[in-house]
């Protein structure tokens, strides 16, 4: 960064609203910092590079946090406890994997230098998604330490509404979005694509990728200018690759001994094989080299071999053609007592989704700094060690959490509105077993358990994944394209392309590269493929089961829906919970009130159900008069009774209204407790109900 720490401030049109990144003003310390504003949303990103390799490690540590800043947006968090930013959000997650992969594939192969980039949203307005203008922020930031970063990146977000396209729209506007789609690229080819659609054909995602990257330039040529004119000094550095002559060695030495052992389609027999494999590598040349150099070169080899083997021989890893989806098969119905399952078997890569039904209050609450709400369907991906026949932790990862969403957004697009179909929906998607493109095998898995469970949804929702092998990863030398990558593919290739959707069109696509980018042309190609992939996958899940089932399972719970006045919530609920917690202490049921009066009973058994919705009901009903009711004398008095004639509604007997004949004393009919039959006779000027037994018994002869 520009040692004078002179501030200034550079801007541009970004598709009619200004951009700026200002240089010099925050983050003095950092390597580069960039505070860039887009209308009154105000984001920082610093930059900060390690001026040596970082030892003993065999990836590029790159790091990217975005950071949740509830001030920001004029928030304090609503927990009683913490109000201290802490650990980050799903949210924030989510947002750092977006800024993070497209950048790391613009450093150079071998690169050790840890960086470590830092988002933190200073004033947001709803007006830009804070993850596309932290990603431009972020690349600006980099391009401002003279690191090896082959950017700029720039990035936008489009919508598409009314068949007319927007390029970053508003919260307000996504709302009314058939397309949500994140896009990043360089001046040259698109680097990344993350986001969700409405069952949106494949030619106009292509069409929107078109415009997003053309709109994304004006970021690029931006942060050109910037860097040009801070006139930064390229960094010096020193790449991590594997030493030449055990490279060479190893080469050789296993010239003739890696065909079968790459060619299986069996992961757990491919892995022991090369394990095997690598053992007698390090025992022919320990005494030579140092084994991390051992491994490094035997590491190389294999993802080599594994390329040529395709682009040269046209042989894949397993043997199919390149257009070939593994074995696919699909179940449901296989677990007992959860309200919906299914398993999805692609190759080696194999999914159990479960579907659990509940009532609405059961709705995870969202609170962020720039997002509250009460989320009604989750899609949970679960994977363990053993799901790839390893040893390790147990947890969610920023893995695993991305690829939740991802399946999350795929299935979103088929749910029934929230009026026909008022449950909270949680599906649990466990890899069992993993060989690749386990993503998109939950996306299916979690469609069969949905149409198993009785959700109503549209239609089924299948994923692909789609990859790529170029040389030297330029697409203009002989690339090949692969439907359906396994794990040793996506390893070894260039690109991981992830398509969902029903038959009708796109609801969730991904995109990674490892690559410098992707043209519109070529992304067409592959897009194209992966329909007539999806196709073949839908039609498998139909042979499973081809639309919900009629019937809710018998351990599910039934909702049932009524609407009440606003005005009676109060008397439903009662004094600190005391009425509503009484039902459903009694009845054993859920309850669940909304401010608009829809009142949800949970119950799995429907008597019980009917029992509490006649109790509420009985609650917020309107005293008729002329109308018979059971009562229960409450109270005593000398000139009369009063009587409980629906819950918590009272009314007098007057001693000249108990009996046919004449009373003299109340109590010598009537006692505390007893129950009566009172017909409602007023209701007088002041509200006060005046009750009649007399009225309810037959008259003297």
């Amino acid at each position: 960064m520009n040692s004078k720490n002179e501030v200034k401030s550079y801007e541009a049109d970004f598709s009619g609203t200004k951009i700026s990144f200002e240089v010099g003003k925050m983050g003095l310390l950092a390597d580069g910092a960039v505070v860039a504003r887009y209308n009154d949303s105000v984001v920082l990103a610093t930059a900060v590079v390690s001026k040596n390799i970082k030892e003993d490690i065999d990836y590029f540590p790159l790091t990217v946090e975005f950071q949740d800043k509830w001030s920001a947006t004029g928030k304090i968090s609503g927990s009683r406890f913490i109000k201290r930013e802490g650990r980050p959000s799903e949210l924030g997650i989510l947002r750092s994997r977006m800024i993070d992969r497209p950048i790391r594939p613009m450093f150079p192969k071998g690169y050790m230098n840890e960086v470590q980039i830092i988002v933190s949203p200073l004033s947001l307005d709803g007006t830009i998604d804070p993850a596309v203008l932290g990603l431009n922020a972020a690349s600006a930031a980099l391009m401002l330490t003279g690191a090896p970063f082959e950017g700029p990146l720039g990035a936008i977000r489009i919508g598409r509404i009314d068949n007319k396209f927007v390029i970053n729209p508003t919260n307000e506007q996504m709302e009314a979005s058939e397309i949500d789609i994140l896009v990043a690229g360089t001046k040259d080819a698109i680097t990344m694509i993350e986001g969700g659609a409405k069952e949106i054909p494949e030619d106009v995602i292509a069409e929107a990728l078109e415009i997003s990257f053309k709109s994304l330039q004006a970021s690029n040529k931006l942060q050109e200018e910037m860097s040009k004119d801070q006139n930064i000094s390229a960094q010096k550095y020193d790449l991590k690759l594997p030493d030449k002559d055990a490279y060479d060695s190893v080469l050789k030495y296993l010239e003739s001994k890696l065909g079968d052992s790459i060619r299986h389609k069996d992961k757990i027999a491919r892995n022991l094989l090369l394990a095997e494999l690598e053992d007698m590598v390090v025992g022919e040349f320990s005494e030579k080299y140092e084994e991390a150099d051992i491994s490094a070169a035997f590491e190389k080899i294999i993802k080599e071999e594994v390329r040529r083997s395709i682009l040269e021989e046209g042989i894949r890893p397993d043997h199919r053609k390149m257009d070939e989806i593994r074995p696919l098969t699909s179940e449901v119905g296989i677990l007992p007592r959860t309200h919906g399952s299914g398993l999805f078997q692609r190759g080696q890569t194999q999914i159990l989704s479960i579907t659990t039904l509940a009532s609405p209050s059961k709705a995870q609450v969202v609170e962020s700094m720039d997002q509250d709400f009460n989320k009604k369907f989750m899609h949970h991906y679960v994977d363990t060690p053993a799901s790839y026949g390893e040893t390790g932790r147990l947890g969610a990862g920023r893995r695993a959490i991305g690829h939740g969403f991802l399946a999350e957004r795929a299935i979103e697009a088929v749910l029934p509105l929230e009026s026909e179909f008022p449950y909270t929906i949680r599906v649990v998607s466990e890899v069992l077993s993993c060989n690749g493109s386990s993503s998109m095998g939950s996306v299916c898995g979690a469609s069969l358990s949905l149409m198993d469970a009785g959700v109503p949804i549209k239609s089924h929702v299948a994923g692909i994944a789609m990859g790529l092998m170029t040389i030297d990863g330029d697409l203009n030398k002989k690339h090949v394209i692969l439907t359906d990558i396994m794990g040793a593919e996506d390893f070894a290739g260039d690109m991981d392309f992830k398509s969902a959707g029903t038959r009708s069109g796109v609801t969730a696509i991904q995109m990674d590269i490892k690559v410098k980018g992707l043209t519109i042309d070529f992304l067409r190609e592959v897009m194209k493929r992966a329909h007539v992939a999806r196709m073949e996958i839908l039609d498998v899940m139909d042979s499973a089961i081809k639309e919900p089932r009629a019937e809710l399972s018998q351990y599910a719970p039934r909702l049932t829906t009524l609407h009440i006045n606003p005005e009676k919530i109060r008397e439903v609920i009662g004094k600190g919970g005391e009425v509503i917690n009484k039902i459903i202490a009694d009845t054993g049921v859920e309850i669940d009130i909304e401010d608009d009066g829809t009142v949800v009973v949970a119950a799995v058994d429907g008597k019980a159900a009917d029992e509490a919705v006649a109790i509420i009901n009985g609650i917020v009903a309107e005293p008729e008069i002329g109308k018979v009711y059971d009562g229960r004398v409450v109270k005593i008095m000398d000139f009369g009774a009063f009587v409980e004639f629906m819950p918590g509604k009272e009314g007098l007997v007057h001693i000249s209204q108990i009996a046919n004949e004449r009373v003299e004393k109340v109590t010598d009919v009537l006692k505390e407790g007893q129950e009566v039959k009172v017909k409602l006779t007023e209701i007088d000027s002041q509200g006060r109900n005046n009750l009649s037994i007399k009225a309810t018994l037959p008259k003297d002869k």
